[in-house]
Parts: C-alpha cells; sequence; structure tokens
C-alpha cells in the first residue's frame, strides 16, 4: 500500500507546511478545507459542483447514515462515494460531535436525549424515536461499512464550557474508546485510515496529556477536537499552541470544525494544520449570507461576507465578488465574451440572487452555495500555491489586515 500521508514542503516562516494524501478513492493536496455532505450530500450542490469547485474530498457523518439510509444499504450500493456518485475519497465522522449536541435536556424534560457511560452511548433517533447503542465497537463496524477512505475513532466531544470534572472524565473515556477502535479496526484489515482525536477541553494540562496518549497509539493521522476548535478561534490558537509540538511531523494534522471565515482557515494553516471542516459555507449560503474577498469589501470585521436579502442589493447589477472565479460571479463556459475584462464576462447579479432570497425560490440557496463553497476552495488554493513559493505569510497579511 502507497504512503499514506507525505510532507511536501515546510514554510520557511511558519509552521505552514504542504502535504499530500493518498486513498484508494484518490490523492487529497493539503491543507485542504473539507465540504460538509452530512448525510451523503453537500446540501443544495451535485458532485459535478463539487467537483468544479474544486472538492478533493467530502465528509459524512457515521450518526446520521445509520440512522437514515443505513450502513448495510450504503455497503450494498458499493459505499459512500459510490452511493453518492462522487468519484473521489470521503471521510466520515464516528457520531461523537452528534452525541455530544444531543447531551442535553428536552425542553420541559429533565430527561437526557442520550446515556453515556464507560462502554458505550444510549440514544433514541430523531426521526422515529427507535434506541440505538453506539460503542467503539459499533462505531467502527458502522464506519467500515460506510466504507469511507478516511474514519474517525469514537470519542466523546467536550462544550466549550465545559469545567476540568466534566473535561477530564470525557478525556479519560475518549483514551479508553480510542485503544479500543484501534483493536477493531487493526483486526479487519481494511484500506481505510483511521483518526484518532485528542480531547481535554480548554485546560492546557489535559489537552497536553491527551496529545500525548493519542499521538502514541497507531492512528494514520490526528484530529484535534471539542466543541472549542473552530466555534472559538481564540481558544482554538491557545490549544494548538500548547500541542502542535507533540504532533507527528509524518502524520496529517485535522482540526475538526473549523471554516467558519477564511481568516480562520490562515490561522489554522499558519499553526501546521492540514485539514479542516466546517458547515458554514453552505449553512451560510442558505440564509443569504455570501462570502466576499478583500477586494468586495471582505474584512474580518464583517467576517468576509455581505448578506444578500438587504435592500441596499435590489438594484445592484454588480457580480457578488471581484475576485470569485465560480459560475455565479463569473460564467467562463460562454466563449461569446471576452476574458480580457473581467467585469464583461455574464454574471449572476447581487439584484437577481437579491430577488431570488426575497421570493423564497430554491435556485437562490443552489447559486449561493456554489459561490460559497467554491470561494473557500479557491481561499485554499491560493494558500497551497502561497505556501508552496513561500510567501503565505504575506497571503495572510493581504487578507486578514
Amino acid at each position: 500500500m502507497p504512503q499514506f500521508f507525505e510532507l511536501i514542503h515546510q514554510s520557511k516562516k511558519s509552521k505552514a507546511r504542504l502535504g499530500l494524501i493518498r486513498t484508494t478513492h484518490g490523492n487529497v493536496e493539503t491543507p485542504i478545507f473539507m465540504p460538509v455532505g452530512t448525510q451523503a450530500t453537500v446540501k443544495t450542490l451535485d458532485p459535478r459542483d463539487l467537483r468544479e469547485a474544486g472538492a478533493q474530498i467530502i465528509l459524512g457523518n457515521a450518526y446520521h447514515l445509520h440512522l437514515r439510509p443505513g450502513e448495510n444499504l450504503i455497503a450494498k450500493m458499493g459505499g459512500l462515494a459510490r452511493f453518492m456518485s462522487w468519484d473521489g475519497p470521503t471521510l466520515t465522522d464516528s457520531g461523537g460531535f452528534q452525541v455530544f449536541s444531543l447531551d442535553k435536556p428536552l425542553i420541559g424534560n429533565e430527561k437526557k436525549l442520550v446515556k453515556i457511560t464507560d462502554n458505550g452511548v444510549s440514544f433514541r433517533s430523531y426521526l422515529d424515536g427507535s434506541k440505538h447503542i453506539f460503542t467503539p465497537e459499533s462505531a467502527m463496524e458502522i464506519q467500515h461499512k460506510i466504507n469511507a477512505d478516511i474514519i474517525m475513532a469514537f470519542d466523546q466531544c467536550t462544550r466549550d464550557t465545559a469545567t476540568k470534572k466534566e473535561s477530564t472524565e470525557a478525556m479519560e473515556r475518549t483514551h479508553r474508546w480510542a485503544k479500543q477502535c484501534v483493536e477493531y479496526h487493526q483486526k479487519k484489515k481494511t484500506n481505510q485510515f483511521l483518526f484518532g482525536i485528542i480531547q481535554g477541553g480548554h485546560f492546557k494540562e489535559l489537552r497536553i496529556k491527551s496529545a500525548k496518549f493519542i499521538t502514541h497509539l497507531p492512528f494514520d493521522g490526528i484530529a484535534i477536537g471539542g466543541e472549542s476548535i473552530g466555534y472559538n478561534m481564540a481558544a482554538t490558537k491557545k490549544i494548538m499552541n500548547w500541542i502542535e509540538p507533540l504532533l507527528p511531523k509524518e502524520k496529517p494534522r485535522y482540526t475538526m470544525g473549523v471554516g467558519f471565515a477564511p481568516s480562520d482557515l490562515f490561522a489554522v494553516v499558519e499553526m501546521g494544520i492540514d485539514m479542516f471542516d466546517c458547515v458554514a459555507p453552505t449553512r451560510l449560503a442558505r440564509n443569504g449570507a455570501l462570502y466576499i474577498s478583500p477586494a468586495s469589501g471582505g474584512r474580518v470585521k464583517n467576517k468576509y461576507r455581505l448578506n444578500i436579502t438587504n435592500a441596499e442589493f435590489k438594484n445592484d447589477t454588480g457580480q457578488i465578488d471581484k475576485w470569485c472565479d465560480c459560475p455565479v460571479c463569473n460564467d467562463y463556459m460562454s466563449l461569446r465574451w471576452s476574458v480580457s475584462d473581467r467585469s464583461n464576462l455574464p454574471h449572476i447579479s447581487r439584484a437577481y440572487l437579491h430577488h431570488l432570497f426575497r421570493a423564497d425560490e430554491l435556485l437562490g440557496l443552489r447559486l449561493a452555495s456554489i459561490h460559497n463553497v467554491h470561494f473557500m476552495l479557491k481561499v485554499m488554493e491560493n494558500i497551497r500555491a502561497a505556501i508552496a513559493k513561500d510567501k503565505f505569510e504575506k497571503l495572510k497579511k493581504e487578507w486578514t489586515n
């Protein structure tokens, strides 16, 4: 089997690095932003949209896919990639984050939706109320059947506000489950690659302890989890500064849930992270929030986006963003138009998108999603090119000043 991860270039001025991940469904150039297709679909987009946008790997979620349509059906259909007609690599989360998000009382009811013990998690489906149990072994078995190229160990996620006691208990449970996941996975001898997840909340002592434990198990890659990662970028940076020296350079590093804004991508790449994902591009798109670059007024302050439903765009004939070359901003497929002047290229106007959203037309959601996903992947393409030329820090300054 070929080498899973190859470190190709290390920035001379920061921890930013270029790498290559090899899987049976294709290669992935890192650093990479991964669009999230929780239920075997990136909302409103088809596989061709994703490939044309520059996507290299798509995420699915074992928890949701287990509930519907079920891992056995996906296995029968040839695995996740074939099931969703995607011709590239896939990654599945084990469902640990979803279990965490359900671990709270129902409104007006003191009972929780899940019960977590050292043996695993029992929960009721939000679809039909049926009872399910996830253990480290079953989480591995589900992901083996789904046949994603990269799978995650079952862990217990912690809230950004978790106490030290709560974080310690979740971390220790995650460590026990990590060993069980490795043991079960190794017996199966699949072509899938398993990542372990570092927990420990926002406590330095726990994060360092977890990093040492997880990196000493034979995982193919290392992920950094917990609600703080991505949700709280100040905490994300602090945690990464604590544990980065402990992460093996020869394995890919994955911050789970990072990618709310372009500035977040620059932040984690600078800290030596290779992979990250977030539901934000499509979720924001469906609510009318569209990414814009510095060329169109995008700044850290406005989170690099505009709200297309605002009245100011009702008569705006301009494209969403001057820098973006997605089909919505600039239609390069039309040979009738000269590309010498980008302003002359046909595009979907801000006014038209404003109308679609105000009229609750589904096309608006699709066009906005195409733009946002393409935008984030183009940012990553530029980041990789800058790292290769040792100009990452210059590019970061252009975007984040």
